[in-house]
């Protein structure tokens, strides 16, 4: 894998791990807070570590592509990654 390359996929592995903590953060409100809150937040969970795993398959996929397919598979990350982040920014208002 070329520097650049490295590089992007380092990027994105540092941020998924910020966003995993967030996670984890989230998780730990999700157990104190009121029974008609916790199902609430408990659906928000589901949806962000789905949408986390997909992330770490494309991420996968990401560091194992040819240079000839690096650019489709980039393309296909950042979609899932731009809706990923939303999901996370979204999360993050409604858990503070």
């Amino acid at each position: 894998m070329n520097e650049r390359r490295k590089a992007y996929v380092e990027k994105l592995k540092a941020q998924l791990d910020k966003w995993n903590a967030d996670i984890d953060k989230f998780e730990a409100r999700t157990k104190e807070a009121e029974a008609s809150l916790k199902i609430k937040y408990e659906d928000e969970l589901m949806k962000l570590h789905q949408q986390r795993n997909e992330i770490k398959t494309r991420l996968s996929t990401l560091q194992e592509a040819s240079e000839e397919a690096w650019d489709d598979v980039v393309d296909g990350l950042e979609k899932s990654w731009d809706i990923f982040r939303e999901s996370m920014e979204k999360a993050m208002s409604r858990f503070k």
